[in-house]
């Protein structure tokens, strides 16, 4: 578990502060809630082992927690199943599950910002048929399709990779000319033994070669000088605006900068960083509210930089597939040079051997001084005759 330094402040208004980990998968933390969160008693701990054993085919898993009012909100989504998937609840004045199968629904009042659902939901216990319903909210979040992404690294990545960024063609998902302005961005989460320089991405001229607009934002502190294992925060995480070109494909490169890592055997470590986040923040409609939308993604770090009427258009990433029946995971791999193990001992005794060289040739020479000077002996005053 991290402690409070391990955290980012986002220097938001909202004092938001940032954590990342990379999790391969889910079942760990699963047997942590079992062990620590679900209660003692048969009845209570039985559903909430239940619910915890389902979170580890879950996609998704966001927590995220309010410590003015001490609420911790656990969103939970899972992929597309075609077994049967069986809901329990429990009976008492505290339980409420509520139950929806929805779909997709495009009446024809919907706005274009819009997302539409219908279907049926039951409350379990309290209900005994489920009740035809529909909602329709202004989504935040949506795909820009058509748009796609593909990000990589320059070779050869040294300790000073360049990370480009791939993106099709394709046009802002809103028009100017409908009263609304989009803009290209791309959020970087940056692990501890990567990191970006401010100083250097805030050359206007510099930008410009690289197809970048602007360091938008930055979380703070970042060291530029300290090793990797010398870091508290778990990393740090930047806004870029991104200058997108007309015509075919194009590229944006942003220059990053390893840490110096721990030795290991061979002498290169395997380090990964997510994969960036690619979007288009266009300004929403004046008359659209956004309200709560259970289906929207909240705190996920750039959206509390931008104004809440902002909307995010969401370009899709592509990732080259592994030869592999998995999945290709969302992140790129980088190979570090570092201190080879087996040969630092080689390095031990050469640093040993150049100090002694070192002292002896300041203790010779010292003893060359001595032995043609001597220790203090005081030095005869030569006669001087006057004559006139």
């Amino acid at each position: 578990m991290s402690n409070s330094s391990s955290f980012n402040y986002l220097g938001d208004e909202s004092r938001t502060h940032q954590f990342y980990a990379a999790v391969d998968d889910l079942a760990a933390f699963a047997a942590y809630i079992k062990a620590d969160w679900c209660p003692s008693t048969v009845e209570d701990g039985g559903l909430c082992g239940l619910r915890a054993d389902q979170l580890d085919g879950a996609s998704a898993l966001d927590l995220s927690y309010d410590a003015y009012s001490g609420n911790l909100k656990v969103t939970t989504q899972w992929p597309l199943a075609e077994w049967p998937l069986f809901v329990t609840a429990l009976e008492g004045p505290n339980d409420r599950t509520e139950v929806g199968i929805m779909g997709g629904d495009k009446p024809s009042t919907l706005g274009r910002h819009e997302l539409a659902m219908s279907g049926l939901v039951a409350v379990l216990v309290q209900d005994d048929r489920a009740k035809p319903v529909m909602f329709a909210f202004p989504s935040r979040h949506r795909e820009a399709v058509g748009a796609s992404f593909s990000a990589s690294f320059t070779e050869p990545t040294g300790l000073h990779p360049t990370l480009q960024l791939r993106v099709a063609p394709g046009l802002p998902p809103r028009n100017p000319d409908d009263g609304g302005s989009c803009r290209l961005h791309t959020y970087l989460t940056l692990p501890r033994h990567i990191f970006a320089d401010r100083y250097q991405l805030g050359d206007a001229l510099f930008l410009a070669s690289k197809n970048l607009t602007a360091l938008l934002h930055m979380t703070q502190p970042v060291d530029l000088e300290a090793p990797d294992y010398a870091v508290n925060v778990w990393g740090s995480a930047a806004l870029i605006e991104l200058a997108p070109q007309n015509g075919a494909e194009w590229t944006a490169e942003i220059p990053l900068h390893l840490r110096y890592l721990l030795p290991a055997e061979g002498g290169y470590r395997a380090v990964e960083l997510p994969y960036p986040t690619v979007f288009w923040a266009c300004e929403a409609d004046k008359d659209v509210q956004f309200t709560a939308n259970p289906f929207d993604r909240v705190n996920v770090g750039y959206d509390a930089l931008f104004d809440e009427t902002t909307e995010f258009w969401h370009v899709t990433p592509h990732v080259a597939q592994q030869q592999s029946s998995e999945p290709a995971a969302l992140t790129i791999p980088i190979r570090v040079p570092v201190l080879d193990s087996d040969k630092s001992q080689w390095v031990n005794v050469g640093t040993s051997a150049t100090i002694l060289v070192g002292f002896s040739w300041v203790l010779w020479k010292l003893l060359s001084v001595y032995l043609r000077t001597g220790y203090g002996r005081p030095t005869q005053a030569k006669s001087v005759k006057k004559t006139q």
